[in-house]
């Protein structure tokens, strides 16, 4: 992404982070500062994109969407205060893409309490998955999903010596046991399981210790800075092997910040990047509109979930309740996102089962 497009990003993105009156109030808290702020900018960048887009038409039913966003610095007690906050003093109908695993887990008791619909959260937790989180609508498929499908692509093409680091929290335990499911599979077991302190991140002793035990790839578990140290501090120690990071990471910040570490990081992906998508064609265009010319994942993601969102705004009819918002999340069925179909019930709220990969090239971009 070029510095042009970043600022541009940035300055839709300083202004979407402030309040201002609308009819249909939609809360979110996450990092947008912080160890995962590059891609929550791209994600809810995308997510703006299309909200942007429908408020340009009148909106839904005739009122306009608002998301109001605030920064809980990827902390977990800060994400459940702003919840709160959201939740009971602001009287959002909805939270909408949250991010972080412990941090979701975390508000389940007050959507819970308040009967609060949580929409696409940007993490693919099993534990929000299974079993049943009523209130909880997962947009993405989940980690685990995603990390079989690599652990299966590196045993295909001959690696048999794989190391797996992991943040120490709920998301880096799920991470892992995609990671173990897929070796399992490939009648392989990881040649070392190392795991990193998720608010003080350290791999000088990490690092080097795999090094030398010259593993063929190595699945790291964790979110933006961390990972980018960590693949910094594998790098420096003389480490070669193919290095692979799950979608959280599959921002063009985040390849901004691996810098010349970036060529042939694997990232998994929760979404199609192909052009013969229509998703990815209206995604594209209405960014071309704000002279952003490049769709990263991230962004893509978001603007999917706002669609999922307009489309439940939309069900649940005018002057829309949280009872009704959920009725309305639970009757969509087969809804076409353009060449992909999600659907929930209320005993699933699964949504979308895509998994694939991609490796960051030479030019700093996605490819399949």
């Amino acid at each position: 992404m070029t510095p042009l497009r970043s600022a541009l990003i940035g300055l839709w993105f300083a202004s979407a982070c402030l309040s201002a009156s609308a009819q249909l109030k939609i809360g979110q808290t996450t990092g947008v500062t912080g160890a995962v702020a590059a891609t929550v900018k791209e994600s809810m960048f995308g997510a703006q994109l299309y909200i942007d887009s429908v408020n340009a038409k009148g909106g839904v039913g005739g009122e306009k969407i608002e998301v109001i966003t605030l920064d809980d610095k990827f902390d977990t007690q800060l994400a459940l205060a702003n919840a709160k906050d959201l939740i009971e003093n602001k009287g959002v109908l909805a939270l909408f893409m949250t991010r972080g695993t412990p941090h979701t887990e975390g508000i389940i008791p007050l959507l819970d309490q308040h009967g609060v619909p949580l929409l696409g959260p940007s993490t693919g937790a099993m534990v929000l998955h299974q079993p049943l989180k009523k209130h909880v609508f997962n947009v993405r498929a989940t980690y685990q999903r995603e990390a079989e499908r690599a652990v299966a692509h590196l045993a295909a093409t001959g690696v048999t010596r794989m190391a797996i680091i992991h943040v120490d929290d709920s998301f880096g335990a799920d991470g892992l046991e995609g990671t173990q499911k897929g070796l399992a599979a490939a009648k392989l077991n990881a040649v070392v399981v190392a795991k990193f302190d998720r608010s003080k991140p350290d791999f000088s002793q990490i690092a080097p210790s795999i090094a030398k035990l010259s593993p063929q790839a190595v699945m790291i578990i964790g979110s933006g800075t961390a990972v980018v140290d960590a693949i910094k501090s594998l790098r420096e120690a003389g480490s070669g092997a193919q290095l692979v990071t799950l979608s959280n990471n599959a921002s063009g910040g985040f390849i901004k910040l691996l810098g010349d570490n970036a060529r042939g990081v694997i990232v998994s992906q929760v979404l199609p990047q192909s052009p013969n998508y229509a998703l990815v064609q209206e995604a594209a265009g209405l960014a071309k509109a704000k002279e952003v010319l490049d769709v990263s994942p991230a962004m893509l993601e978001g603007f999917v979930s706002a669609k999922v969102l307009v489309e439940a705004l939309r069900r649940a009819g005018p002057k829309p309740t949280r009872d009704k918002l959920q009725s309305a999340l639970e009757s969509i069925s087969r809804f076409d996102l353009g060449g992909l179909s999600l659907s929930f019930s209320a005993t699933d709220h699964t949504g979308l089962d895509f998994a694939d990969l991609s490796i960051i090239t030479a030019s700093g971009k996605f490819r399949r």
